[in-house]
């Protein structure tokens, strides 16, 4: 049977491989989105014992954010706060006030581009789009449109380390791109214990590092690039109250490293943003 795999119904499997849309194979059915994510949630928050810590985010401030955002990438450079939202027709490359997350400036992405992950890498702001087959790149200091490339797969999130873009594609590996020419030079699986990991959503690369959202969960991976090891994890259930929930897409997406060990953490939708630091349980 052929199986049919879409990235706004299908969860997260942390011990086995994502099959979605079809049976496992022995006539079971596949666990839900909600299923899937409660697992992850489940076993890292586990008493079981890990190869690496897991956190949780203690909270500093609250920003506004907002909440028409369809957020797939966020970035902070140079004290500007860069967003990339999402939805066919309505994807944007914002610049915001990361002090009180105002927009003040945005442009559209052409035509109706689903935009996803987006990364400063220099004089230029590359954006991925998601099923679109292209990645734009954009001229930092004026936000034009400079040229459209081919991408190969699926576009979820992207960070720059300095010397290489780092991409997601929703699969268990990451890709690594060259930050001028966007040519791919190479890949790793990511792993927790040993077991692939799925669904790798927005990035942010910190310190030789790789934090990702992992989709539709509240959970946060710190990956090592070199091994695609899992290094930490962090369990970010609970950042928005009932009220806030009621209207967003409840969706955790978008990490911003702010320095001083300080993240920014928001979501689809959501009418606010966290100031974090990640903690010990």
């Amino acid at each position: 049977m052929n199986c049919v795999i879409h990235r706004r119904r299908l969860g997260v499997v942390l011990t086995v491989a994502v099959l979605g849309g079809c049976s496992w194979g022995n006539g079971a059915e596949v666990p839900t989105e909600n299923e899937r994510a409660q697992q992850l949630q489940d076993a890292v928050t586990s008493d079981s014992a890990h190869s690496f810590p897991v956190l949780r985010p203690e909270v500093l401030a609250e920003v506004p954010h907002d909440p028409p955002a369809f957020t797939e990438g966020l970035e902070l450079h140079e004290g500007t706060l860069y967003e990339g939202t999402g939805l066919e027709g309505k994807s944007q490359l914002r610049v915001l006030d990361p002090a009180t997350g105002a927009v003040r400036r945005a442009e559209s992405l052409p035509g109706r581009l689903f935009g996803e992950g987006i990364t400063v890498a220099g004089d230029r702001i590359w954006q991925l789009t998601w099923q679109d087959g292209v990645v734009l790149e954009w001229d930092r200091a004026t936000l034009t449109l400079r040229r459209q490339l081919p991408l190969d797969g699926e576009g979820w999130g992207l960070c720059y380390d300095g010397s290489r873009l780092v991409r997601s594609d929703g699969t268990d590996r990451l890709r690594f791109h060259d930050p001028v020419t966007f040519a791919e030079t190479g890949s790793v699986t990511v792993t927790i214990d040993g077991q692939p990991v799925t669904q790798l959503n927005e990035l942010e690369c910190v310190d030789g590092q790789v934090w990702a959202n992992v989709w539709p969960s509240d959970v946060l991976v710190r990956i090592d690039p070199a091994s695609g090891r899992v290094t930490a994890a962090v369990d970010a259930a609970g950042l928005l109250d009932p009220e806030q929930r009621a209207n967003a897409d409840a969706v955790l997406n978008g990490i911003a490293a702010l320095g001083n060990d300080e993240y920014l953490l928001s979501g689809k939708l959501w009418p606010v943003s966290f100031r974090v630091r990640f903690v010990e349980e």
